[in-house]
């Protein structure tokens, strides 16, 4: 019986500093493989695959990817992953994507953590707009991506809370502090 794989999500906000703090992680420690949501089905689109041909066919319309091909590509890439802990960054996304992974988990998958970077929507707008506060479209998407992000937030926090598997790591502080609270809390659930 292999050792199942140990999965952290990390969630957080446009402009948390989800993704660059999980790819730090990643590039200093070998044991841990790092993947982004979009750049999952980015990679199985330019696979060529069945699978890939079919996420283009959403993508090229500017269409969310369905729930069981978003899942099938998340699964394919851990089954695949060239380490046994894998962080993924930017999902879940909805409680519709997160009944999606605990249908998944099994003897072969545990998840040990829910890593939620928080931000303030200040942080968030400064760091995704820059100073310049960007022009009033910019912000609109802003807007548009908070509120999506929001929206279900409270539902999947306490989904994971009553698992007792939620941790929130303050984004406010340098990338480098971050990245450490980050990563001395994965190494005590390794």
């Amino acid at each position: 019986m292999q050792h199942p794989k140990k999965l952290f999500l990390i969630i957080g906000a446009p402009g948390s500093g989800k993704t660059t703090d999980a790819q730090l992680i990643a590039q200093s420690d070998e044991r841990i493989t790092h993947y982004s949501t979009g750049d999952m089905l980015r990679a199985e689109v330019a696979s060529k695959s069945e699978l890939g041909k079919e996420i283009e066919r959403f993508i090229s319309k500017g269409l969310i990817v369905p729930i069981k091909i978003a899942i099938a590509t998340i699964t394919n890439a851990i089954k695949n992953a060239p380490t046994d802990i894998i962080m993924l960054d930017g999902y879940p996304r909805s409680m519709e994507q997160l009944n999606a992974l605990e249908d998944y988990l099994d003897d072969t998958l545990e998840l040990k953590s829910v890593i939620e970077v928080v931000v303030s929507e200040q942080t968030a707008r400064d760091r995704v707009l820059g100073r310049n506060r960007g022009t009033d479209d910019k912000i609109k998407v802003f807007n548009n991506r908070i509120k999506v992000y929001n929206e279900p937030l409270k539902e999947i926090q306490k989904f994971y809370k009553k698992k007792n598997i939620l941790k929130v790591i303050s984004g406010e502080a340098s990338i480098e502090e971050v990245v450490e609270d980050m990563q001395s809390f994965i190494n005590s659930k390794i």
